[in-house]
């Protein structure tokens, strides 16, 4: 088993090479957004509004981290400061609607880099590889839970 889990450490790693494949899918390298604000505002898009506390248990990060991340967020104009709809306390972080258009744009040249990248699987192959993907993200967020 050990063995197994050595080999997927190292694909892992290897996987870092389609970076560079998406980075230059279509020449839009000045507009892309770094690695970090696209999780962040990924996370806004689907949740709704969040703290900066529970983005950091939802990623299990300092929220030192996560405020210096967002602070970028708020400067850029990709995310903006609300009061808790629910009435809470702390103030929330939602995207803005430039926040869904660069989050937007994101995706579509990581989609078009994947398409590249698989562009010859079968779709039983595709099938299977996004199911263990998910399946591992999963076992990612029970562990963190």
């Amino acid at each position: 088993m050990h063995e197994v889990i050595a080999d997927i450490e190292r694909e892992f790693m290897l996987i870092g090479r389609y970076k560079e494949l998406v980075a230059t899918a279509d020449g839009a390298e000045e507009r892309r957004l770094e690695r970090s604000s696209y999780i962040l505002l990924r996370r806004l898009e689907v949740k709704g509004p969040m703290s900066i506390g529970q983005l950091a248990h939802a990623f299990s990060l300092d929220t030192s981290t996560v405020n210096r991340q967002t602070t970028a967020l708020l400067r850029g104009g990709l995310a903006e400061r609300i009061p808790d709809p629910d009435g809470g306390m702390a103030r929330k972080l939602r995207i803005t609607e430039q926040g869904l258009r660069r989050v937007d744009e994101e995706r579509t040249c990581r989609l078009n880099g994947l398409a590249r990248v698989l562009k010859n699987w079968t779709p039983e192959e595709l099938a299977a590889f996004a199911d263990g993907l998910a399946h591992f993200n999963a076992s990612i967020e029970r562990a963190v839970e």
